[in-house]
């Protein structure tokens, strides 16, 4: 898709129709308090709408319609092949309405237009129709039992499912959900956060118009304790899936033992590390990564690389390269279609963000800030691995440097996190690579490039960067579905063996 000019951009957002209530049971409702809350544009700080403040009463209303869909089987119990061709008319839908996606989206979260149009809805469509395609396609098995016996082993939906959205990717992370969970047959309530509900709401009734029955997709809007914690302490939740904070991601595995034991998966943050030894190849090229890996979605990505661990020798080359590259990630409107760089969120991040820099001790690049909630690509060069700057996700477009001597020192900095969730190494060495990439603590590593791998390889993370399962890939669909051993006696009456 072209894109267009930012002048032309700015007229579809003028006149868009953004939703204001709850998507609950096939349609749009306010809250049964009938409290709102304002969402803005964090870009320029002006309201765009008041949106449904939902609370506990509104949380039981969409898991009574969710259990009442499962339970039935209008979705659940339909013909795998049927609830494709479903999923593939919701994603044929989005793409027909994917330019106005893209706006609302740009305008709600402060993502940069070029984002949303290249990376952000493309990606949301393919995942919804990868998963889609998946679910006449995924096998149940039989175990290898005596001859007296058979063995089934069958997937089933686990049922009502919450869903609980960062506000980085809104509809990114809405897709890397509601894909596999759909397609499993489950029935989901969908919390988005409460900085950027709005395109969940407009994909929910796409999903509806395209045949998603009644119940099925319900998106309550609100904010975490109002709707988040009611979601995992609710008795008839089946099953949490959760991205956002480690800090917040926790409270689900207190919330659920603290009612039903309810399964819960955690995608948190991350402090990843990027290794460049002193063999690198192509400084340069490795620079573009580095800067693409820090600076993209403005740092607010939780996979971004935010500690660069470099060899002492190539330190100053990689960094000049880093610089060069790291000015043409230009700060500014986030509908115009030349800026690489948009607004944080929202204005307390961006104060959190700021917070972080008044840390700084050793500015190499960037560290200013600009129209609110803007902060430009900067990258600090830090005393050592126990700053701050090394240590905490800041979630913002800083990158931290640390000089290391060595291959095993780098391993051990790029090791010494709460967190692993993603890390690369670049090495000419392909032995170092491979061994570096099978010791790094991290649930992706990237060799000779920063990336996340794509729909068809799984994401999370080790230690507190995740719990109980995987995004993306053919692994996303087993937490939304529980394993059932079916034994089948054949034994003729008259056998004496029992087993």
């Amino acid at each position: 898709m072209d894109l267009l000019t930012q002048e032309e951009y700015k007229s579809i957002a003028a006149n868009l129709s953004l939703p204001t209530s709850a998507f609950i049971d096939g349609g749009y409702r306010p809250a049964a308090s009938g409290k709102t809350f304002e969402t803005l544009n964090p870009a320029t700080g002006e309201k765009l709408v008041d949106v449904a403040a939902c609370a506990q009463d509104d949380v039981d209303f969409a898991v009574s319609k969710a259990r009442e869909a499962f339970d039935d089987g209008r979705w659940s119990k339909m013909h795998p092949s049927d609830r494709k061709d479903v999923l593939i008319r919701f994603a044929k839908l989005m793409n027909r309405n994917a330019r106005e996606l893209a706006v609302m989206e740009s305008i709600d979260s402060g993502k940069t237009i070029f984002d949303c149009e290249t990376v952000d809805i493309p990606e949301t469509i393919h995942c919804i129709k990868w998963h889609a395609e998946a679910i006449d396609k995924i096998y149940d098995q039989v175990s290898p039992a005596s001859d007296d016996h058979i063995a089934m082993v069958v997937r089933e939906p686990i049922g009502v499912v919450g869903l609980v959205l960062p506000w980085n990717f809104p509809l990114l992370m809405l897709a890397w959900k509601i894909g596999p969970a759909l397609a499993a047959g489950c029935s989901v309530i969908v919390k988005p956060a409460e900085e950027t509900s709005l395109t969940a709401l407009r994909v929910a009734e796409l999903a509806s118009e395209a045949g998603l029955p009644k119940g099925v997709l319900n998106i309550v809007t609100g904010s975490g304790p109002d709707v988040g914690e009611p979601i995992g302490r609710h008795m008839d939740i089946d099953m949490v899936s959760f991205t956002g904070s480690t800090v917040t991601g926790k409270r689900f595995l207190g919330y659920a033992a603290d009612s039903n034991a309810k399964e819960v998966v955690l995608e948190m943050g991350g402090k990843n590390p990027c290794v460049v030894l002193d063999d690198a190849e192509n400084l340069d090229r490795v620079a573009q990564h580095i800067v693409n890996g820090a600076f993209w979605n403005m740092g607010e990505n939780c996979s971004a690389t935010s500690r660069l661990i470099v060899h002492k020798n190539v330190k100053s080359e990689l960094l000049d390269r880093i610089e060069a590259h790291a000015r043409h990630w230009n700060v500014g409107d986030p509908l115009d279609p030349e800026t690489r760089m948009g607004a944080l969120v929202s204005k307390a991040h961006f104060d959190k963000v700021c917070g972080y820099l008044d840390k700084a001790e050793n500015v190499v690049l960037g560290g200013k800030t600009s129209g609110g909630t803007h902060v430009e690509a900067t990258v600090v060069d830090v005393s050592g691995n126990d700053h701050p700057l090394a240590q905490e996700e800041i979630f913002g477009p800083v990158l931290s440097v640390i000089t290391v001597g060595g291959f095993d020192e780098a391993i051990a900095v790029a090791n010494e996190t709460e967190y692993g969730l993603a890390a690369s190494i670049f090495t000419a060495n392909v032995k170092r690579a491979l061994r570096g990439a099978r010791v790094l603590r991290a649930g992706t590593v990237t060799i000779n490039s920063f990336g996340e791998g794509d729909i068809t390889t799984p994401f999370g993370g080790y230690k507190q960067s995740g719990f109980g399962g995987r995004d993306n890939s053919i692994f996303a669909h087993d937490q939304y579905t529980q394993i059932k051993t079916i034994w089948i006696d054949l034994a003729d009456d008259d056998d004496e063996a029992v087993s």
